[in-house]
């Protein structure tokens, strides 16, 4: 099966209101272009340095995604593109996301880790009435 079929096939299968972030993880500059090619847009990488190296080498109507673990001091790379953030698990992170954001006098929408299990290896913002009013 073909790429432009894969995808024509998985989004047979998704409700209309999801939206489908293909993934591009490891995967070369050539192979996203199929992705594109076929029509789809909208990606997701999970390491800054891949990030900036595949949005200068992709078209930019391309709806950038970080799905991965972010540091404050890389924010400013991505900051003057990327469409959303699905990995912000400090307020620290928050307040450079929204400092960077402002310096592109752009708005970046972000989707908040929440800390939920009993593991010194997961990331997240604590689940508390302090964290929720920092937020407003």
């Amino acid at each position: 099966m073909s790429i432009a079929q894969n995808l024509a096939f998985i989004k047979s299968t998704i409700p209309a209101q999801v939206t489908l972030i293909a993934v591009t993880k490891t995967h070369p500059v050539e192979k996203l272009m199929e992705v594109y090619t076929a029509g789809h847009k909208q990606f997701g990488e999970n390491k800054v340095q891949e990030l900036c190296d595949k949005y200068e080498a992709l078209p930019k109507d391309i709806e950038w995604h970080l799905i991965g673990h972010l540091q404050s001091n890389k924010v400013k790379y991505i900051a003057p593109f990327v469409a959303l953030i699905h990995s912000v698990d400090s307020i620290k992170l928050l307040q450079e996301i929204n400092k960077q954001a402002a310096k592109n006098n752009r708005i970046i929408s972000c989707l908040l880790q929440i800390y939920i299990a009993n593991a010194d290896t997961k990331f997240g913002l604590s689940f508390s009435s302090q964290t929720i009013n920092r937020l407003h």
